[in-house]
């Protein structure tokens, strides 16, 4: 009899634990496992900001998939672009642009989510996300291109252009990135004597009335403070009328002379999750507590592409796309699967919120753990042992905490290494979003495999 086929989509927090779960659970032999990633590494995306500052490198938070030999996973690499349950098929767009049809008994969709956008005149042509890698490389070189090119430039306006940043989106990404780079120019103005620092100037901006709810008032203010203190516009109520090379328009009517848009408000739901017809919840696949897609054979979904409950909220509340979610449904789902394969009841997802952490970069950090409010050193001291503590490997913890370590010692360092090219990347360059199949196309697919069956 032919070993069932588990194939996992996607290699973020909550696939990479629910795949090491199985590997660790699964007897030899017990099933197959495979796992779909575009790139072989998972990202430790709460870290992203300090690569974009320089304080982490880029290999520190990128944790390689293909280190260990001990694991029976086959990775797949290429990203999937739909999903027929009918066949029980999953297309797959490998590196090599080669369209294959992967079977599976088990699909277990944690595709993640991408940026959120919405329809804004230059957005997606002018602005940049913080979601990927190469975006967090990417931004670093130009924050640092713009500084190098105002001192090169004789023309003040464009030297006013050059030296003013804008970042859209008040949460967690938004507001450690607008703390990290605006510590990285104040820093670097120093090694500029033409350039006047008074010119340089950070805005983070965000529709909401409050920065970062999640805080509370209390955390949230104080976050705040620290931003304002250190010289950083917040505008609270305000986003982008629209996005020019040059320049950007605030919906209060405001016109900024600005080269640098980042926009981090918010993120939604992998597109894979619309290639079939199933329920969603604000976009995100409906699950029930084990996490299983009701309605569909074999089919389960968890992390930023699921909505999957609360339990420990109740009142219908789902839980949120962070990663301490993530990384504890993946293990539940892993479970979850092995209690399948031998006929044995499911347990439902629960978990209670251990809190929030927020690094602001240098001493600065807020944070509610377990419901009790830091900030200052406490707050970093906590903030980057969570994360410390969440890298999944000796390795990447010990390139972390040596960057850290290096950091502190020998402070930030300017040189851009290469990413920035004459040719500006654009916001959907780094995500791929227009690869993905509509139900429709999937079909057409999956047609001949249908008539074989």
């Amino acid at each position: 009899m032919a070993r069932p086929r588990i194939l996992v989509v996607g290699a973020g927090f909550a696939g990479v634990e629910c795949v090491r779960r199985l590997e660790r659970g699964l007897v030899p032999g017990e099933a197959e496992i495979a796992l779909v990633a575009p790139f072989s590494y998972q990202l430790y995306l709460p870290l992203l900001p300090q690569v974009a500052a320089g304080v982490l490198t880029p290999q520190s938070v990128a944790v390689s998939l293909r280190r260990s030999r001990k694991h029976r996973t086959r990775i797949i690499p290429g990203g999937a672009i739909g999903v027929d349950p009918e066949a029980k098929i999953c297309v797959v767009r490998k590196i090599t642009d080669e369209i294959v049809y992967e079977p599976y008994d088990y699909l277990v969709i944690s595709a993640g989510s991408i940026t959120r956008t919405f329809d804004i005149p230059g957005l997606l042509d002018n602005a940049r996300g913080m979601k990927t890698l190469a975006e967090a490389a990417y931004i670093r070189d130009h924050v640092i291109a713009q500084l190098d090119l105002a001192d090169a430039s004789h023309d003040e306006n464009e030297r006013a252009s050059r030296l003013q940043f804008v970042v859209v989106g008040g949460g967690y990404a938004g507001t450690e990135t607008a703390a990290c780079l605006q510590r990285l120019t104040t820093n670097a103005v120093g090694h500029y004597p033409r350039l006047d620092p008074k010119l340089i100037k950070w805005h983070l901006i965000d529709i909401a009335p409050k920065l970062m709810p999640e805080l509370g008032d209390k955390l949230g203010r104080s976050a705040l403070e620290v931003l304002r203190a250190r010289g950083i516009e917040v505008s609270l109520g305000v986003s982008i009328a629209e996005a020019a090379p040059e320049k950007v328009t605030f919906t209060d009517g405001r016109v900024l002379p600005c080269r640098t848009l980042i926009w981090t408000a918010g993120v939604t739901a992998s597109p894979l999750v619309s290639t079939f017809d199933a329920e969603t919840v604000r976009g995100r696949l409906a699950v029930t507590p084990e996490m299983s897609l009701p309605g569909f054979d074999g089919i389960f979904a968890l992390g930023d592409c699921a909505a999957v409950p609360d339990l420990s909220k109740g009142d219908g509340a789902v839980c949120p796309p962070t990663a301490q979610h993530a990384m504890r449904q993946g293990r539940r789902l892993a479970d979850n699967l092995i209690a399948t394969l031998r006929h044995q009841p499911l347990k439902p997802y629960v978990h209670k919120d251990l809190g929030l952490v927020v690094d602001l970069g240098g001493k600065d950090a807020v944070s509610k753990p377990l419901g009790v409010e830091l900030h200052g050193i406490t707050a970093q001291a906590v903030a980057r042992g969570y994360h410390w503590s969440a890298l999944r490997t000796n390795v990447a913890k010990a390139r972390v905490m040596t960057n850290w370590v290096l950091n502190a010692v020998a402070g930030d360092d300017f040189v851009r290494t290469g990413f920035q090219s004459r040719k500006p990347a654009k916001l959907r360059d780094f995500e791929y979003t227009g690869a993905y199949l509509t139900p429709a196309e999937v079909r057409e697919h999956t047609a001949a495999l249908h008539t074989r069956t």
